[in-house]
């Protein structure tokens, strides 16, 4: 289903005066106001290929209706989405869930929706039919040989995919580690990851990246690999110059200070970027923001005051992308939720009274010190998002125009009601 430029406008006009009495009240009080609508349209979240279905759990998954069901529909749905809020432009693959059979197509139609192909994703956590060797005992880590080789041509394929859509990210997460003491030598399960690690590093192309991310657990819980971002970094370091660490929010174990690791991988040049979600408990894959908010502020907190020290650009310098399990909503319900929650993060931060809080900080005055973070994080920044949405051609409320334009109902009735997206 395709969003149409007049049906938005005509969208918008019904809102609008409230709209610009809320943004009016906010937008006297914000310093330079312009530029901060212009960092806000600018800033662009990756939707990936897996989250536009219904997720599950180790138990059981509760298909939706309407899923997409090729790579095709994918991108048109991504294509909605960026219609809906213009912060969605960018679809991330994870290969072979989504393989392009026709590079060139998939890019015409990308480009049709406004879109760009974000990070490319490997997969050595499933065995796929055909392959032939198991990764039920690791894959890069793995002790033979063989297995370690199909694992390492897989992500290479991933590489030319990538190149042919113009992607420039490889992301790798290794479900590789060992249930059991005794189970894995971990010095060595190290070692065969990193050698394993430098080969694909060898096939990137000269102006792309290797993301390495993290996992705490699951689906090994005695041990992973890259359990944690040291360990990440580490293999980053000995990588060279074009491999990253990058943060997935759910990958901590619970009261992890993760914008405090954030700050140092930013600090050291080593941060690739972020697969968003929220938790409650691990890694739950929830809609972001939908547990902590506050936190998600924090880190935009570092982020922003990190990327300004290093004169970066905000929007392109660092990778962002959803990593969500849409269990129980609509997924594309979820993603709007998402992004939303990511916009208004990153407003906040904007808003945050740099100066004062480095004299606080100086002067160690705490109390000062969270009264400037909770006055930014206490504005209610949703009319300035909104404004910069409209801007840029998009719904002031993007969730509310897609129900009112009976989005999933439409879905339904043009793919059918017992529909699987491809991959889940």
């Amino acid at each position: 289903m395709k969003i149409e430029q007049y049906q938005i406008a005509e969208y918008n006009n019904s809102l609008l005066k409230a709209q610009e009495r809320n943004y009016s009240f906010v937008a006297e009080k914000v310093n330079n106001v312009s530029a901060v609508l212009k960092l806000l349209q600018e800033f662009q979240v990756a939707i990936p290929s897996w989250a536009l279905g219904t997720g599950g759990t180790r138990f059981g998954r509760f298909s939706g209706a309407g899923e997409p069901r090729s790579l095709e529909e994918k991108i048109e749905d991504v294509g909605m989405l960026h219609a809906l809020n213009q912060s969605s432009g960018a679809i991330s693959l994870h290969i072979p869930w989504d393989i392009p059979d026709n590079a060139a197509a998939m890019k015409a139609l990308a480009a049709q929706h406004n879109l760009r192909f974000d990070a490319m994703n490997s997969n050595t956590f499933q065995d796929q039919p055909g392959q032939a060797v198991s990764y039920k005992y690791g894959s890069l880590q793995h002790t033979d040989k063989a297995v370690r080789k199909q694992a390492i041509e897989h992500n290479i394929e991933v590489i030319k995919y990538g190149e042919a859509l113009g992607s420039d990210a490889l992301s790798v997460w290794l479900a590789d580690g060992s249930c059991f003491p005794g189970q894995l030598n971990f010095r060595g399960a190290f070692q065969r990851t990193l050698e394993s690690l430098q080969e694909i590093y060898s096939a990137l192309p000269d102006h792309w990246k290797v993301w390495v991310e993290y996992k705490a657990f699951e689906p090994n819980f005695y041990s992973t690999t890259v359990g944690d971002w040291g360990q990440s970094l580490l293999f980053t370091s000995k990588l060279g110059p074009k491999a990253y660490t990058l943060v997935d929010l759910g990958h901590h174990l619970p009261n992890a200070n993760i914008e405090q690791i954030v700050s140092l991988l930013l600090m050291e040049g080593k941060l690739a970027g972020f697969h968003f979600n929220d938790s409650k408990y691990g890694d739950d894959d929830l809609t972001v923001g939908s547990i902590n908010p506050y936190q998600l502020f924090l880190i935009f907190n570092e982020l922003v005051d990190g990327m300004n020290a290093r004169g970066m650009n905000h929007a392109t310098d660092l990778g962002w992308m959803i990593d969500a399990s849409h269990n129980v909503k609509d997924p594309l319900e979820d993603l709007l939720q998402s992004v939303e929650a990511i916009m208004i993060a990153y407003a906040q931060a904007l808003l945050v009274d740099t100066k004062a809080l480095s004299a606080a900080q100086q002067s160690n005055d705490v109390v000062a010190a969270q009264e400037i973070l909770q006055q930014a994080y206490r504005t209610d920044v949703r009319p300035l998002v909104a404004q910069a949405r409209m801007l840029a051609g998009g719904a002031l409320d993007p969730l509310g125009m897609y129900r009112q334009q009976k989005v999933r109902e439409n879905l339904i009735k043009e793919r059918g009601s017992k529909t699987v997206a491809t991959g889940l």
